[in-house]
């Protein structure tokens, strides 16, 4: 005998309204990316719909712009590995971070020339922070399995 199951004991879920956004406080996104040159844009996307939720679209320009840069050169640099984005908003100031698996050289002129091709890559990104008046930089992975951290502050003082 064949039986169904009445759908009534399923109810379909509705949408909760959101109210208010969330607080600045609270924005913590974390994105795994594959290393390819599109992910730049994946990037743009998630940052802007982040600061969107959370009532900081003053700041999606430079925040956008930090996020695509830092993504971009990590894929030049280190192309079809895994990059991981991490954007929060901590102590009045937006930080960007991206990690990337290319260990930093042994051999000190090697190190050097690397450290050169990543910081011309970035100069776009240096000259945007500048003017914001935060802070960036990169230098070697704290995170288990090593790499790169690459890192830029953007101030934003949300009232």
């Amino acid at each position: 005998m064949l039986t169904t199951r009445s759908t009534a004991a399923c109810p379909a879920a509705q949408p909760v309204p959101i109210v208010c956004p969330p607080p600045p406080e609270g924005l913590s996104l974390s994105l795994t990316l594959p290393g390819e040159p599109h992910c730049a844009g994946i990037a743009r996307s998630a940052v802007r719909s982040a600061l969107h939720a959370h009532a900081l679209d003053p700041f999606v320009p430079e925040a956008v712009l930090a996020a695509s840069e830092l993504v971009a050169v990590a894929s030049y640099l280190n192309p079809s590995r895994d990059l991981y984005l991490s954007l929060r908003h901590r102590e009045s100031a937006l930080r960007l971070i991206v990690y990337d698996a290319h260990a930093r050289h042994p051999h000190p002129r090697l190190a050097a020339a690397c450290d050169a091709r990543r910081r011309g890559g970035l100069r776009l990104l240096a000259a945007v922070v500048r003017d914001c008046g935060g802070d960036w930089g990169f230098g070697e992975s704290r995170e288990p399995g090593g790499g790169t951290r690459s890192w830029a502050v953007l101030p934003c003082l949300v009232s």
